[in-house]
C-alpha cells in the first residue's frame, strides 16, 4: 500500500455521504481523484454520480486514503467514527490526514485532535459554507492546521471548493465557522424582528423586503463594517465616525423601540443592539 503519496496523487476518502459529504465525494470523483467512501447507509453512494460503493467500515476508508474528509452530524458521531476496531484510527497509516468538515464544539475538536495525535495522525478543522452547493464545487472552506500539512492537501481541498481560506493553526477553521454562523443566524433574527415590526405597522412585507434588499445593495454597510474600526474608512478617524454613528444609532433604535412597544412587538435582538451601541462603535457613551 502506498503511504507516501505526493500532493498530486493523494487518495481521498469521505465518511458521511449526506448533503455535504455526498457533494464532496461527487466533486472528487468528477476530478478522477482516487476515492473511498463510507456511510452507515450501505446504499448511500448509489445515486451519487461517479462515487464508488460504500466500503465496509471507516477503517477500510482510512487504509485506502491519504486525505480523509469526515462529514458526520456532530461531535459524538465524529468520535464514534474515529474510535473502535472498525474506526478510522484502526486503519490509520503514516501520512494520513483527517479533515473535520462537521461543525463541532471547540472542546470536542481539541479532544479529537489529541486522540488522532496518539495515532500519529493530523486532524485539521475545516468549516464549510454553502453546503447545498457542495456537489457543484462551490463551497467555501475555512481550515485550521499546520501550514505544511494544509499546503500538502490543498489540491484535494481545491477539488470540492470554490475558495479555501487557511485561517491559522488548529482550531482557527472551526472558530471561524462558529463565529460566522453566529452572525448569520443573528442577522436572520434581526430581519425577522424588523419585518414583524413593519408588518404590524401596516407595511406590506413583500415591499418591505424589496426595499431592504435594494437599499442594502446600494447604500447599506456590510455586516463586517464595525468588526475592525481601522478598516472602516482608511484615512479617517474611526473614533469620530463612531461618535457620529452612535448619535443616529440612539435616535433610530429608540424610535424603533417606541414603535415596537406601541404595537406590542417583541424585539429582543434589537433591544440588545440598542443598548450596546457605544461598545459596537468603540466610543464612550
Amino acid at each position: 500500500m502506498n503511504t507516501t503519496s505526493n500532493s498530486t496523487n493523494l487518495r481521498a476518502g469521505v465518511i458521511g455521504l449526506g448533503q455535504i459529504g455526498g457533494g464532496v465525494a461527487i466533486c472528487l470523483a468528477r476530478h478522477q481523484r482516487p476515492l473511498a467512501v463510507y456511510d452507515i447507509r450501505h446504499d448511500a453512494a448509489e445515486k451519487l454520480e461517479g462515487v464508488p460503493a460504500v466500503l465496509a467500515s471507516p477503517a477500510d476508508v482510512a487504509r485506502a486514503s491519504d486525505v480523509l474528509m469526515i462529514a458526520v452530524l456532530n461531535g459524538a458521531q465524529a468520535r464514534a467514527t474515529l474510535e473502535g476496531p472498525d474506526g478510522v484510527l484502526a486503519g490509520a497509516h503514516p501520512g494520513l490526514t483527517l479533515v473535520m468538515l462537521s461543525t463541532i464544539t471547540m472542546d470536542e475538536l481539541k479532544e479529537l485532535v489529541a486522540l488522532a495525535a496518539e495515532h500519529h495522525v493530523a486532524l485539521l478543522d475545516c468549516g464549510v459554507t454553502a453546503g447545498g452547493l457542495s456537489a457543484k464545487g462551490e463551497m467555501i472552506s475555512m481550515i485550521g492546521g499546520d501550514d505544511a500539512v494544509v499546503e500538502r492537501i490543498m489540491p484535494v481541498l481545491n477539488e470540492f471548493n470554490a475558495e479555501v481560506h487557511h485561517m491559522g493553526p488548529t482550531g482557527a477553521g472551526m472558530a471561524t465557522k462558529i463565529a460566522r454562523n453566529m452572525i448569520h443566524f443573528t442577522v436572520w433574527r434581526a430581519g425577522f424582528e424588523g419585518a414583524r415590526l413593519a408588518s404590524q405597522a401596516g407595511v406590506d412585507v413583500g415591499k418591505f423586503i424589496d426595499l431592504v434588499e435594494n437599499a442594502s445593495r446600494k447604500h447599506g454597510a456590510s455586516v463586517t463594517f464595525w468588526m475592525d474600526p481601522e478598516r472602516i474608512a482608511p484615512g479617517s478617524d474611526p473614533l469620530e465616525i463612531g461618535k457620529h454613528t452612535l448619535i443616529y444609532h440612539k435616535k433610530d433604535m429608540n424610535t424603533a423601540k417606541e414603535l415596537a412597544q406601541q404595537l406590542g412587538v417583541e424585539t429582543p435582538t434589537a433591544d440588545i443592539a440598542r443598548v450596546m451601541g457605544a461598545e459596537t462603535y468603540r466610543v464612550e457613551d
